[in-house]
């Protein structure tokens, strides 16, 4: 475990190397993350997903890997338990400071077999309504074949089901959703918007990031969640030997903001 610091004060803890069972879908993610003022933000193995890991990046679908963790949404048959579950693991700190991690990632299928290469950057610093975490990864193929990211929605679920990316999983209860021109669960789920903001009891998160075809995906009712979607209706392929890079940057603040000031 190793602590995210602004201005010498723990923002979030970075668990490395999880011991979790394989149906959950270990990988590294960030837990607890709090406010400056001290408010916990993450959840962590709850009860309704257990599979849901504070802060982190997952895919559903990987070239038919589950990555996410839990039962895989099947075409026709709707959520399956399968034998399908890999992990994602730690390879190398690329830079380990108090504000700035860096490091190699292998995205591995059930065989142990690599699908992807990662390199993440996860920062800290001070910012005016609090401090900002950024989150930045690149996931490259191998050089002799592609690899196809995809999600239950692309895989045949109803309902705006795209989600599998960056994935930040709140503290128990309903959170307000908005963006700078809709509001509310229904609305936000699937917006392509360029910030998201999640407001709950002592705090405003505000995501920013999505790039092209990306969606943000949202639960607030079922339980308190927001995706950066990578592969929202149809899936997305990294060429053999190519990357995918995404950036995304949260404002962590306490107390609440309105769309006024965000804006």
């Amino acid at each position: 475990m190793v602590d995210l610091q602004v201005a010498g004060r723990s923002v979030a803890e970075y668990v490395v190397e999880p011991e979790i069972d394989p149906k959950h879908g270990p990988r590294p993610y960030l837990h607890p993350v709090r406010t400056l003022g001290g408010v916990t933000l993450t959840d962590v193995l709850p009860e309704d997903h257990r599979w849901h890991l504070g802060v982190s990046v997952a895919m559903q679908d990987v070239d038919g890997t589950n990555l996410w963790g839990g039962r895989t949404y099947v075409r026709d048959a709707g959520y399956t338990w399968l034998d399908d579950h890999g992990r994602i693991v730690h390879d190398a700190w690329l830079e380990r400071g108090e504000s700035r991690l860096a490091e190699r990632l292998r995205w591995l299928d059930p065989a142990g077999e690599t699908l992807l290469i990662e390199e993440r950057l996860i920062e800290a610093e001070p910012a005016p309504r609090g401090w900002a975490l950024s989150f930045a990864f690149s996931l490259t193929a191998p050089a002799e074949r592609d690899v196809t990211l995809g999600s239950p929605a692309t895989n045949g679920r109803p309902g705006g089901a795209g989600y599998g990316g960056f994935f930040w999983r709140l503290t128990p209860g309903e959170p307000e959703l908005f963006t700078s021109t809709v509001e509310g669960e229904e609305k936000c789920n699937g917006s392509g918007d360029p910030w998201l903001a999640v407001r709950g009891e002592g705090y405003t998160l505000i995501f920013s990031g999505i790039e092209d075809d990306d969606r943000w995906f949202v639960r607030a009712a079922d339980y308190p969640g927001v995706c950066a979607a990578l592969a929202w209706e149809r899936p997305l392929v990294i060429r053999a030997g190519k990357s995918l890079r995404r950036r995304y940057r949260v404002i962590v603040a306490d107390g609440a903001l309105e769309r006024e000031t965000i804006q």
